[in-house]
């Protein structure tokens, strides 16, 4: 992520937002295809299990439907890649204040997260019709992301082990 989105700052070009989709599409049906693949091996048997499969089936849809964009102009791309954002920023805000109500946890990172995300996609929103200004806060949202993730998967946690 993070090189994807240095190579997108330092040079944005017309070509980079073929390249976003194909990793967007990429990604999303690794994700989709996991998520089908553990329910059948392991979630069927867990409490909850059909939602993996439905998380699974949604995901796959997506990665679908940004594969199948190439051809739409590139106002859409970004405005795709627009929602997107902004659903994962609200998605990461609710998760942070879940977190916040039910575990003693860091949720204030999470929080931050998610409005740094959703403040991008409005200012991506903003800047859409000027391409390479739009393609280039996208790109920082996907470093900022990129860091957060790293960050969270180095910080110590804590495991409560029952008998």
């Amino acid at each position: 992520m993070i090189v994807v989105a240095l190579i997108f700052i330092v040079a944005p070009s017309d070509e980079a937002y073929v390249f976003v989709m194909a990793v967007l599409t990429t990604g999303l049906l690794i994700r989709g295809v996991r998520n089908i693949v553990f329910y059948f091996t392991m979630a069927r048997h867990m409490v909850g299990g059909k939602m993996i499969l439905a998380q699974g089936v949604i995901v796959l849809d997506f990665a679908l439907l940004t594969g199948s964009m190439s051809d739409v102009p590139k106002i859409y791309i970004l405005l795709y890649l627009v929602v997107l954002h902004a659903f994962s920023g609200i998605v990461e805000i609710l998760r942070a204040l879940e977190a916040r109500r039910t575990v003693l946890g860091p949720w204030k990172m999470k929080f931050t997260h998610g409005i740094v995300d959703f403040l991008l996609a409005i200012s991506c929103f903003v800047y859409i019709k000027q391409t390479h200004t739009a393609l280039i806060i996208y790109s920082i949202g996907l470093l900022y992301s990129a860091v957060m993730r790293i960050a969270n998967s180095l910080r110590r946690t804590t495991f409560i082990l029952t008998e």
